[in-house]
């Protein structure tokens, strides 16, 4: 019989081979909802859904949810994703417009401002993408997901945030990661490791299977700069970042 139950997945490239192991697991009659990180950790606190794949700094934020599985959206390398990008070098930066769509990528991008680039900078939320064309001197723009794909090349200075990351802690990190209510039956659990080792486990399949079909960078992004094993590694440099906690506070209407 299949095992029912609500969950909430990042619409990005880097999750298609989830989605795919959730759509082919014959015994998990998942009901699934597409959004960006951001809003899957809305619709998770919103009650909307019983599982997410939401911003890993804030998965020890929300009570009575618990981490589960052992996958995640990783890097131990280039994301090639994530990205500070703009035409002035990162340490002569005075203003950084923040994507709103990852709560872990302003966070991380705030951690990496103050231990690795030694940078105070005015954070703002970037409203527009248009914004991204007409970058001041002396600004820069936190980017994050597909749209990153269609922006490389375009600026002076670009600055991967899992390479900044790694060369300043020597730990891979984790950018979302699967959570669940605590007393959710533990069927389910095993049902939902199942699913996505097999997504994980077929790759080109998701690919052909989804919009990303025709993109040449596909199959490398995934299987190059994504890394979906949640080791212990990922666990402690997780850690790590938690003890800095939550700084990055944007202001809006950047005017």
């Amino acid at each position: 019989m299949a095992i029912n139950a609500k969950i909430a997945v990042i619409s990005y490239l880097n999750a298609i081979p989830f989605v795919y192991g959730l759509r082919h697991h014959a015994n998990l009659g998942a009901e699934l909802l597409l959004a960006t990180p951001a809003d899957c950790y809305k619709n998770l606190v919103e009650g909307k859904v019983d599982i997410a794949l939401i911003p890993a700094a804030m998965a020890h934020s929300i009570p009575d949810v618990e981490i589960i599985t052992d996958y995640c959206i990783g890097a131990s390398g280039k994301v090639r994703t994530v990205i500070v990008a703009g035409n002035t070098p990162i340490k002569q930066v005075k203003r950084i417009l923040l994507d709103p769509h990852s709560k872990t990528s302003v966070q991380l991008c705030g951690y990496l401002a103050k231990h690795r680039w030694h940078i105070e900078p005015e954070w703002v939320e970037l409203e527009e993408y248009e914004q991204l064309e007409n970058l001041a001197e002396g600004e820069a723009a936190l980017i994050i997901g597909d749209k990153v794909f269609d922006h490389e090349g375009k600026f002076a200075y670009t600055y991967d945030l899992a390479e900044e990351w790694i060369s300043l802690t020597g730990m891979p990190f984790a950018f979302a990661v699967w959570v669940a209510r605590k007393g959710l039956d533990y069927a389910i659990h095993d049902e939902l490791q199942a699913a996505l080792t097999y997504g994980v486990e077929h790759i080109y399949e998701a690919i052909l299977e989804s919009e990303y079909a025709e993109k040449e960078y596909a199959y490398e992004y995934l299987t190059t700069n994504i890394d979906h094993l949640f080791d212990i590694q990922k666990h402690n440099a997780l850690k790590k970042f938690w003890d800095f906690g939550l700084k990055i506070k944007p202001k809006v209407n950047p005017g």
